[in-house]
């Protein structure tokens, strides 16, 4: 019968889109990244979405983030998420957590209740959490790399995280992972150089910060804030989402 995976299917096949409706993944930060990971999936028929970001919607976010416009602005992000999934198919089951990922918060995640788990978090610590709760539950995860900063969405691939280079953030999860014994993570990265942002404090959120009121992890906390674009962070994003579809699709 006809109906709005139909072309999707002729790709995958019945059984496939079966396997992907009745699968339940998880994302970890819906951003830049994120953001489009979830559009893709859910327009993919994933059957339960769980969201999880503490984040507000920022002005700043307009030019990269597929859930922020000017009616969204400071709103909470897995609120607007949940709210257009709602619109591409009432179907799905969404779970929306307002928590910022960390060690600390990590035991409010049943593991074991996901068939695939979305790293598109910036922390290290959270990162690493997050591959040391999926790697205990047995649950496969991809994890994404550093998307700032760069400007050729061509530069990314998908590979093992010992055989990346380049990247900065990459070579920290290296070395961090070889220390608890991870002997594998299925990350997207790029080969891109990272791009020094202008240093103008006149759009500098670091001089100017329009946070929404209640925002507890403020950019003028970073050391620098990086520079960002439409059309990188999505790339990335698209990519984990054909990656986990891929997998979910031969389970």
């Amino acid at each position: 019968m006809l109906n709005q995976y139909s072309r999707t299917e002729l790709l995958f096949g019945k059984e496939a889109m079966e396997k992907i409706r009745n699968s339940r993944v998880a994302v970890f930060g819906i951003g830049g990244v994120g953001g489009y990971a979830v559009e893709a999936l859910a327009r993919s028929g994933v059957g339960t979405l769980d969201l999880i970001d503490d984040d507000k919607i920022c002005l700043t976010n307009l030019n990269r983030q597929i859930y922020a416009t000017r009616k969204t602005v400071g709103k909470y992000k897995v609120d607007v998420a949940a709210e257009r999934i709602a619109d591409i198919d009432p179907g799905i089951i969404v779970n929306t957590y307002k928590t910022f990922f960390t060690p600390e918060t990590a035991e409010q995640f049943d593991f074991q209740k996901f068939d695939y788990v979305i790293d598109a978090i910036d922390t290290v610590t959270g990162k690493i959490e997050l591959v040391m709760q999926a790697q205990k539950s047995g649950v496969p995860i991809i994890s994404c790399m550093g998307a700032g900063n760069k400007l050729d969405p061509t530069a990314f691939e998908v590979a093992d995280i010992y055989e990346t280079e380049i990247c900065p953030l990459a070579r920290v999860m290296r070395r961090e992972l070889k220390k608890r014994n991870v002997q594998s993570l299925k990350v997207v990265y790029s080969k891109e150089p990272a791009i020094a942002p202008i240093d103008d404090m006149e759009i500098s959120c670091r001089a100017h910060c329009i946070c929404p009121p209640g925002t507890v992890r403020k950019c003028t906390a970073r050391r620098q804030v990086p520079g960002s674009n439409a059309f990188v962070p999505s790339v990335a994003g698209l990519i984990i989402a054909g990656e986990v579809l891929k997998d979910l699709s031969k389970k």
